[in-house]
């Protein structure tokens, strides 16, 4: 059964860094897009940060020039560096991937159980 499991939360003061890791486990025939989401109280999902197979990048607007979001497709890594935290990045944030898992031509959206980012002095 394919899971995505997150970390590198926490708690960090506001201008910190963080950095989150996602593996995909179990064997995978091969795994698209790789994304990154967050929900914080009252909002709704929105993504933060995607990467193509092939290594193109897309952010949202708000996270442009502070995040990093960067992929091993050996290791079926996901990561998202977080620098210059603000308080309004607190949210949980959630790994996202879209996969085949065997060789039959079949996609499946999967997300991960997410990881708390708190930005707070």
């Amino acid at each position: 059964q394919v899971q995505l499991v997150e970390s590198g939360g926490g708690l960090v003061q506001p201008g910190g860094s963080l950095r989150l890791s996602c593996t995909a486990s179990a064997n995978i025939f091969k795994i698209y897009a790789m994304d990154w989401y967050r929900q914080a109280p009252g909002i709704e999902r929105e993504l933060v940060a995607a990467i193509t197979s092939g290594g193109v990048t897309n952010y949202a607007d708000s996270v442009k020039g502070r995040f990093t979001i960067s992929r091993d497709s050996a290791k079926k890594m996901v990561y998202l560096q977080m620098n210059s935290l603000k308080p309004e990045d607190t949210a949980v944030y959630y790994c996202h991937a879209d996969i085949q898992p065997g060789p039959q031509p079949n996609t499946y959206s999967y997300w991960g159980q997410g990881t708390q980012v708190t930005v707070s002095s």
